[in-house]
């Protein structure tokens, strides 16, 4: 902040205003230390420029056309904009011209919501013309001034809004929330890059739950974004596969949620990683589908085969939403397996083991699969389960932990490496063979991974293989 004010000072030297304003403004006010600090002064680029290069700063013109300019000083960026007005047309975010020369009120009020609309002179003083300390302490969201406008100019206000309630845990005020299922259409312009974005952001918030009930509950997630390619503009889908889960019931017997009382529950129980945000919001994603809903014999629901299903929904869905590959394989294999889970007993915890180990290329991979399917196995049973039995899950934990620190399940983890077979067996496809062959009998506890106790072994497999040539 210290630097914010000798940049500002420098503006004032030069006869300019200058204010920090938006989020860093909302965030000084909530006590919290703001991440970005922009300033917002009636000098022109040019002048800011020239303002910055007088004091040996760096001056870069990242978006000069909108009146934006980068300044580097003490080794911190920060953005210098000129006050604008905006007016918005045909795109769906991006405005379609920019005013500069216009006052402070002006470039406020093109804000999205008020406590983003406030400014802040060097002194501390706080200018706030449209309410945003009020909504502050209310903790409310609200646009400034009509919402079906400020949503009619950026259809991405919508999404931020929900951001927003799941950032900070706040609500929507009524006729801001109100606003939003009759704006839909503007997010049919909305990029899906865009639109993923602020998923993500509102699933590794706080209260991501808060957000995502806003973005249902509103249209949101039924409504279609807009993907690109080859040249060619096509509709993408959002999270339409989610709807039905509100409401969706369960048999009471196991579930004290709906389908999506209970997801929103698990969401926000897991760590704030993101393949675990996104396994946690879509683990339950086909339940309740005709092909995958039944009545038991007690007259309930059930849904028989759900994880399987899921994961095939999930990893399209993702795919289609152009999540990171490395993410939607994880929220893939996560989802397949949340079911699965082993009774307290060594043998089982220790089959079930070996078979998930088989998808993994080494240890390290396998071991943080395994803490988050823990992670998202402790989240679901605590997010509504009337038996969550999590004395059992943490018995299984514990047994588990104590298996992977002294059985190996990949060739890396023997004490003979592949050089040392290789130099005896020679090269090929034998190496591995009697790799997975160590493996599995040091798994049944017939041999110790000790060189003491492979060494041997590796001999009698060279005598046999020896052998069996001369035969």
């Amino acid at each position: 902040m210290e630097t914010a004010r000798v940049i500002m000072a420098a503006l004032a030297e030069d006869g300019q205003e200058a204010y920090v304003v938006g989020g860093a403004v909302r965030d000084l006010l909530r006590g919290v230390p703001p991440v970005d600090i922009d300033i917002a002064t009636n000098a022109t680029p040019d002048r800011i420029i020239a303002v910055a290069e007088a004091k040996g700063w760096k001056a870069i013109p990242v978006g000069a056309a909108f009146g934006v300019i980068t300044v580097v000083a003490n080794n911190q960026s920060y953005e210098v904009a000129t006050f604008r007005s905006e007016r918005y047309g045909v795109d769906s975010h991006r405005p379609e011209a920019v005013t500069l020369g216009v006052d402070l009120a002006k470039d406020l009020a093109r804000r999205d919501f008020t406590f983003n609309a406030m400014a802040m002179a060097a002194d501390g003083k706080i200018i706030d013309l449209f309410g945003g300390q009020q909504d502050l302490k209310a903790q409310l969201i609200r646009t400034v001034g009509k919402p079906e406008e400020r949503f009619a100019e950026d259809g991405l206000r919508m999404f931020r809004a929900a951001r927003f309630a799941a950032r900070l845990g706040f609500n929507l005020e009524a006729m801001t929330f109100a606003a939003i299922p009759a704006s839909l259409e503007r997010i049919q312009g909305l990029s899906v890059e865009r639109v993923r974005t602020e998923l993500e952001k509102t699933l590794l918030s706080p209260f991501a739950a808060r957000g995502l009930d806003i973005m249902l509950k509103s249209g949101l997630l039924a409504g279609n974004c807009l993907g690109k390619e080859q040249g060619k503009t096509h509709p993408v889908p959002i999270l339409p596969e989610l709807c039905h889960l509100d409401g969706l019931l369960q048999n009471p017997r196991y579930h004290m949620h709906d389908g999506w009382r209970h997801t929103l529950a698990v969401t926000e129980l897991v760590p704030g990683d993101l393949s675990l945000r996104w396994a946690a919001l879509l683990h339950d994603v086909a339940k309740g589908w005709p092909e995958i809903r039944v009545t038991n014999r007690e007259g309930q629901p059930s849904d028989p085969g759900h994880d399987k299903a899921g994961a095939q929904a999930a990893a399209v869905i993702l795919r289609r939403l152009r999540v990171d590959r490395q993410v939607v394989e994880q929220v893939e294999w996560l989802i397949r397996n949340h079911l699965m889970f082993p009774v307290v007993e060594e043998k089982a915890v220790q089959k079930w083991l070996k078979r998930l180990s088989k998808e993994f290329k080494g240890p390290e991979s396998f071991k943080n699969a395994l803490d988050r399917l823990f992670s998202l196995h402790q989240a679901d049973r605590q997010g509504g389960h009337t038996q969550p039995d999590m004395v059992g899950l943490q018995a299984v934990k514990e047994i588990a932990d104590q298996i992977m620190a002294r059985v190996p399940f990949f060739p890396s983890q023997l004490a003979l490496s592949g050089g040392e077979i290789a130099n005896k067996l020679g090269g090929g496809p034998e190496v591995g063979r009697f790799q997975q062959n160590l493996l599995t009998r040091i798994q049944a506890g017939q041999l110790a991974n000790t060189k003491e106790s492979l060494v041997p072994a590796l001999a009698s497999r060279v005598r046999r293989l020896t052998q069996k040539t001369v035969e």
